[in-house]
This record gives C-alpha cells, structure tokens and sequence, in this order.
C-alpha cells in the first residue's frame, strides 16, 4: 500500500524524531527500511547565536510537497515524511527533518537524499545570521554545491 501524499510541515515548533518515524510506520508491515536526516544549526565556530528562518507560507509547502511527491514516483517508498522549523533556532537545536520509508534500504536512502538536495536548493527559505557580538548577519546566500547536487538527479542546477 502506497501513501496518497507525502507529510510535509513547515513549523516554529521543535520536532520528536523517534515519534515521526512511529507515525510513519505505525500498522506497516511492508515498511523494512527507514532512513532519516536530520539538520541541526551549528554554531559557525562559536560565532553564531541563532539562525533565523522565514519561508514564504504556502508556497514553501507546496514546492516541499512537489519534491517529496517526485521522491514517491522515482522510488518505491511507503512513505515520506519532511518538516522545516522556522524562526529563530539555536545552535545545536533541529531544523529540517526527512524520513523516508520503504521495503528496502535504497529506494529509503536515494529518496530522502533527493528531497534533501532539492530542499536545500528549492525550497523557498531564507536565513539570517544572528551572532554573538549582538549584531545580524546578512541573509545566508545558497551554496554552489547545493544546487551542483542536483546534478546527479538529472536535474541542471540553473534549472
């Protein structure tokens, strides 16, 4: 049994991770893999003393859903989950979460990579440093080597 949609939730709240993945795969017999990724804020040496994150609110989810839902045709999966925290996070807390589900260990691995890689590039957010000293960082620019990752998805990264 395949899953209609895929749960996406952008969210200020923190995330349980182990009861995400009990929510995934609760009553699933067919589930023998779960692959998650989580990232968490780092603290850029001691320099940062929050990130804040804005999205533009419909639209973030909807570009999140997009992705996870061509995660769910490439892949054989049972299902996907992903939440991105806004506001601002402390280093070391949680920001993004995907949980990929599936029969087996590669379609899990390869669809949580590929909603990953596209999250980091396509999906509407915008960060701000906030450090230390008091003072605000500028907005955080995307790196090349995020949208260079989608080229092993067949996807061009100017695309």
């Amino acid at each position: 049994m395949r899953p209609d949609a895929p749960d996406v939730r952008i969210q200020e709240a923190d995330f349980d991770i182990a009861a995400e993945i009990a929510r995934l795969t609760k009553g699933r017999a067919d589930v023998g893999a779960v692959v998650t990724f989580t990232g968490l804020c780092r603290s850029e040496d001691g320099a940062l003393s929050a990130l804040e994150l804005e999205h533009y609110p419909g639209m973030a989810e909807a570009e999140i859903r997009r992705i996870a839902g061509e995660a769910m045709r490439r892949w054989p999966v049972t299902g996907i989950t992903a939440i991105h925290r806004v506001g601002k996070i402390r280093p070391g807390e949680n920001i993004v979460l995907v949980i990929a589900a599936s029969a087996h260990r590669h379609a899990a691995f390869d669809a949580a990579s590929f909603l990953m890689d596209f999250m980091k590039s396509r999906a509407p957010f915008w960060k701000k440093q906030h450090r230390i000293d008091a003072t605000t960082g500028d907005w955080v620019d995307a790196k090349e080597t995020d949208d260079a990752a989608l080229v092993r998805w067949g996807v061009e990264p100017d695309a």
